[in-house]
């Protein structure tokens, strides 16, 4: 039992700082390597999230191995490989172009080639049907309208 309230705080601010060694420290330039890493990398929960930006603890334990990488002397590209092999592609923010992703990265340019054609098409076909369109009025018609609008033909 804890009788002393000086033992009682020793063990309190040692149980303390054991929690506050759970995360590392890097210096400060490294550490502002790692922030923009973070933001290169999703939160497999949150999804549509980076690292960086989630509070979930999947995202707190990533930035810890990211930490224990540069640590460890990793570079950016390095540490990227061992999360993609790690957790797959889905884990980068931004895909990779590669032969498996060429549908990703060419399917709106195709899509917008296509619409453009299509747009192109319709106001092509609507040219040629408004300028075979006979717009010349007849005798009679000329005739009509003059009466209508008040004037006298001779």
């Amino acid at each position: 039992m804890l009788r002393s309230p000086q033992l009682f705080i020793s063990l309190f601010v040692f149980l303390m700082s054991s929690v506050a060694w759970g995360q590392q420290r890097l210096p400060v330039e490294m550490e502002d390597r790692a922030r923009l890493l973070f933001l290169e990398l999703r939160c497999v929960v949150c999804q549509n999230q980076s690292i960086g930006d989630s509070d979930a603890d999947v995202a707190k334990d990533l930035r810890e191995i990211v930490r224990e990488q540069m640590i460890q002397g990793k570079t950016n590209q390095e540490i990227r490989d061992f999360l993609v092999i790690r957790y797959g592609e889905f884990i980068l923010l931004k895909p990779v172009f590669a032969w498996h992703t060429v549908l990703l990265w060419g399917a709106p340019l195709f899509l917008l080639l296509i619409g453009g054609v299509l747009v192109w098409r319709a106001g092509r076909g609507r040219t040629n049907r408004l300028s075979s369109i006979d717009t010349s009025l007849s005798d009679q018609e000329k005739a009509e309208l003059d009466q209508i609008i008040g004037r006298e033909t001779n």
